[in-house]
C-alpha cells in the first residue's frame, strides 16, 4: 500500500499530459518532500516512545547534511543547467545534493532501525527529492545517490537496532478477597 502511494504519486508528477511542471514546482515539490522526512521518522520514533532512536535520527541526519554541505564546497562539479561553466560563476556546487541528504539519512535510519517494513516505503520516497532536483537541472542523480551512500554509512555506525521494552514484569494486587502476584515476559 505505501508503495502504491509513492509510485502513483512519483507517476502523477512526471507524466507529461495536459499541464506542464516548471523547474520551479520541481525544486518546490522535492524540498518540500525532503523536508518532511526527517519530520515522519521523528514522528514514528515519538509514537514508539523511542528516546534513544530519536536521538540517533538527529545525529546521523546532522552528519549526513553536514558532510554533503562540507563536500558541495570541495567539489567542484557543475550544475547542469549553467554548462559551460566558467571558472569565476557560481555554480560550482552540485556535488553531492543537500536536498537528497536531508531525505536520505531518515530513509535509512527507518531501514537500520525499524526493519525494512518503514524503510522500503521511506527508501523508495527518499529518491523523490534526488529525481526531483534532476528535472529541475539543479543536480545529477548521482548526486543524490553519492548522498544515499553517505547516510547509510552513517547510518550503519551510528544507529542501532530498534527492541521494545522486553523483559519480566510484575504486578501485585489485593483486594478483600486475597493477593494477586502477576509474572509476565514479554519478548
Amino acid at each position: 500500500m505505501k508503495i502504491g502511494v509513492a509510485a502513483g504519486l512519483a507517476l502523477t508528477l512526471t507524466c507529461h499530459g495536459a499541464w506542464a511542471i516548471s523547474n520551479r514546482m520541481w525544486i518546490d515539490s522535492g524540498k518540500a518532500v525532503a523536508y518532511s522526512m526527517p519530520a515522519v521518522a521523528a514522528g514514528v520514533a515519538v509514537y514508539k516512545r523511542d528516546w534513544q532512536g530519536l536521538a540517533e535520527l538527529a545525529v546521523v541526519t546532522g552528519l549526513t547534511y553536514g558532510t554533503a554541505y562540507g563536500l558541495k564546497h570541495l567539489v567542484r562539479d557543475c550544475r547542469p543547467f549553467a554548462k559551460p561553466c566558467t571558472h569565476d560563476g557560481g555554480d560550482w556546487d552540485s556535488f553531492p545534493s543537500t536536498t537528497s541528504a536531508i531525505s536520505s539519512a531518515p530513509s535509512a535510519f527507518m531501514w537500520r532501525r525499524y526493519g525494512w517494513e518503514w524503510g522500503l516505503p521511506m527508501f523508495v520516497i527518499s529518491k523523490y527529492p534526488g529525481f526531483a532536483m534532476d528535472k529541475a537541472k539543479q543536480n545529477k542523480l548521482l548526486d543524490g545517490l553519492a548522498v544515499t551512500a553517505i547516510s547509510w554509512g552513517y547510518n550503519a555506525i551510528f544507529t542501532t537496532r530498534y527492541h521494545a521494552n522486553r523483559g519480566f514484569h510484575t504486578d501485585l494486587e489485593g483486594d478483600a478477597g486475597g493477593a494477586y502476584v502477576r509474572v509476565a515476559y514479554q519478548f
